[in-house]
């Protein structure tokens, strides 16, 4: 049986989360000029993720800013769930599968039937000393990918049932790895638009707009904790 906490995360949360998601990745998918769904798909699915990913490490320092302390140690509903706000959870979760959908699909847009290409060179003992990519391909293809199986994990321990089992310490040590998602992802983003694909100056703005604004409320809320703001 689904608990009142539940329905109403699915209401409040996962429902707008999932139509704005959705509706932004299937904009996208709709106006590029690209020849074929895996490449159309790829794209559709990477903004709506950066975005999500940015807007999680956001929601701290708003709270910060308007006077609302997060909670440590609450007893909710008997137990205590309260280190992790279940509206920051919640867009992680999407911020998590759309990443996720977005690196499985990636690896099929240029390289098809050969994703392993994307990692190490195809005659690497005739051109190289060893096999593993080290040029700007590599560098977009290895932190997509370290993104994606970090954004895994926090994805499946971004429930109650892992909170319980790992401790409050131990879960909030894992879930701020979101943050080295974000940085890894913002160098995959602009190694990809830079020097792989035809850049698109507004989509290089925003990766840029989000980086600047994440990292200056986040230094902002930093130093409001500590009271030297």
């Amino acid at each position: 049986m689904i608990s009142p906490r539940f329905q109403r995360r699915l209401l409040r949360h996962h429902l707008p989360l999932g139509l704005l998601s959705i509706g932004s990745g299937a904009v996208l998918f709709l106006t590029r000029p690209y020849s074929d769904v895996i490449t159309k798909l790829s794209f559709a699915s990477a903004w709506p993720g950066l975005v999500l990913i940015a807007f999680t490490l956001l929601i701290g320092p708003f709270k910060i800013l308007r006077g609302k302390q997060i909670l440590r140690g609450k007893q909710i509903w008997g137990r205590n769930v309260a280190v992790s706000q279940d509206f920051r959870r919640d867009v992680g979760i999407w911020a998590g599968m759309m990443g996720v959908f977005h690196a499985v699909i990636g690896n099929c847009v240029h390289l098809r039937g050969r994703p392993w290409l994307y990692y190490v060179y195809e005659h690497w003992a005739k051109e190289h000393a060893q096999p593993f990519r080290h040029d700007i391909f590599g560098l977009a293809n290895y932190t997509g990918l370290v993104s994606a199986l970090v954004l895994l994990t926090l994805l499946a321990t971004s429930n109650d049932a892992s909170l319980r089992a790992l401790g409050t310490p131990g879960w909030k040590s894992l879930q701020r790895w979101n943050y080295a998602v974000f940085g890894f992802l913002i160098v995959h983003t602009l190694a990809y638009q830079v020097g792989i694909e035809r850049p698109i100056g507004a989509l290089i703005s925003l990766a840029v707009m989000a980086t600047i604004v994440t990292l200056m409320l986040q230094g902002i809320g930093y130093f409001k904790r500590r009271g030297a703001i």
